[in-house]
Order: C-alpha cells, then structure tokens, then sequence
C-alpha cells in the first residue's frame, strides 16, 4: 500500500540520535552510525521525530510501504516499560490517531499491562507532540452590540508569499527586510500585520510538513545572494517543531556566505508574543 512515512537522509544525518526519544515505537535505530529505519510496519509516518533533528534529515514522504501495524508496535513498547507506554499513548493522542490510540490501550488491556495513571481511551492531558495536541483556547465572549473595531489594514507587499511559489530573481526583494514566517504564526497572532509584516517582505513555510527542507534552504540561499537584502525576521511558534524556521534560514546563511541581521519572534499557542 502507498502511504506516508518518514525517509532519512543518510548524506546528512550526523548519528546525533536526537530523533531516537521522539519515536517510542522504535522505527529508528542508530545503525553504524547513522539513524536508520528498521521497519516500515514500526513507522506511523506522523513525523514526531522530524522537529528534533538539528540537521534537517527527516522527511515524511508517500511510498509504498508495509501498513503500519500497532500490535507489533505495542509488542515492542512494552518492553521498554512505563515511560515509553505513556509517550507512545501521548503521541498518538497529540496527532488525533483515536483509533490507533484505542488499539495501543486495548492492547494493554488484554495482556494486562497498567494504563498509565491519567491515560484513558481517546484522551490525553499532555501531548508528546505539542504541535499537533489538541487543545481549547479561551476568549471572553464577544458582547452583544459590541461595535467592532476599525478596519485594519493589510501590510502584505507581493505575492505569492509561500516559499515553494516565490522567484528568487523578484524585484520586491532588493534592498528589502524579510519576514520569514511559519505558517500558523499569522492565526495565531492577531498583530500579525501591524506588529510583524509592516514594511518586510513576507516568506512563509511549514518546517514540519513541508518535505523538501533543502530545496528551501537552497531557494533562501539564492535570495540571500541575489539581492541585498537589510535584515530578516523569523517568527515561528512556540512548539518544538516550529523552531525548524530558524534552522533553515541559519542554513541558507551559511551556504549564501551573507552576514545578514537576523531578529527572531515567538507566538505562544495563547496569540502573545514571548
């Protein structure tokens, strides 16, 4: 079947290991060195491991691939006790994988292994995945009659803004400071425009799932060379993964040879501004 799971990069990874506590399932083994993949039937393709990975190896691709199989997996988690029970029920939590979730708990039940004290079928207080937990936010209530402000106006300067869409060789890019942004960050951050993207250029993209992060970093680089550009932004979220947006930008620093002023901004899951 064709379906979604992770690809490494064996050229880049460095044997670090920092993917290999964000996979309970035990899909990634460091293997001569290098984080390898040992089994497609371990592997979700949910790419929990890929915001850890400092050097931009991990990629969730689509192929043809064994379908993921939780008793095996759970066979395997087991093993490794409690702590690894609770993250493997989290992460499938934090990505809204009830079903599988319902499977991993059933598991347990059978084989009469302890749930994890505050772990119940299809709910989770804490997700090992922040990025994808699903969460309520509270706002007071809008009041009936309330007048609503005044219209604010838009600071966006070009389009398209996707990083994937942009022309390197764009005009709007010389002499220009750069609001390199993740996706979410506009959502969540209601001063987005007035308090962020007035007078910058805007480039906005998903370190997370996103799949080609060399070719951005590559598409950055040439931006960076091409033009003079006075300084750059990065604002990205407050989850883990998210800090993928400095990485690349710091990337295509190092391979433009640009000494470039660089300012970052990071919105809480609240709207706020750390």
């Amino acid at each position: 079947m064709k379906r979604k799971i992770i690809s490494i990069d064996e050229n880049k990874c460095t044997g670090c290991g920092e993917c290999i506590p964000d996979c309970p399932e035990g899909a990634i083994q460091l293997i001569d060195g290098k984080a390898r993949l040992i089994s497609d039937l371990f592997c979700d393709g949910l790419g929990a491991c890929i915001g850890t990975c400092p050097q931009g190896a991990i990629h969730v691709i689509e192929r043809e691939a064994e379908p993921y199989d939780e008793k095996k997996v759970m066979e395997n988690i087991v093993r490794q006790g409690g702590p690894v029970i609770r993250a493997h029920l989290e992460h499938l939590a934090g990505h809204g994988q009830t079903g599988l979730y319902k499977q991993a708990v059933e598991y347990l039940k059978e084989h009469k292994i302890r749930i994890p004290g505050d772990m119940h079928a299809g709910h989770s207080p804490f997700a090992a995945c922040p990025g994808s937990a699903a969460r309520s936010i509270q706002r007071k209530p809008s009041a009936r009659g309330h007048k609503p402000p005044e219209k604010a106006e838009s600071e966006l300067r070009q389009w398209p803004v996707q990083l994937q869409l942009l022309n390197p060789a764009a005009t709007y890019f010389d002499d220009a400071d750069l609001l390199i942004s993740a996706d979410c960050v506009p959502f969540a951050y209601a001063g987005f425009h007035s308090g962020l993207l007035r007078d910058r250029i805007l480039i906005i993209f998903c370190p997370k799932l996103d799949t080609d992060i060399d070719g951005y970093v590559e598409k950055l680089a040439e931006i960076f060379t091409r033009h003079i550009i006075k300084s750059i932004m990065v604002a990205h979220m407050e989850v883990p993964c998210c800090g993928g947006v400095r990485y690349v930008v710091d990337r295509a620093l190092e391979r433009s040879g640009k000494k470039i002023p660089v300012s970052e901004k990071t919105i809480t899951i609240q709207g706020e501004i750390e």
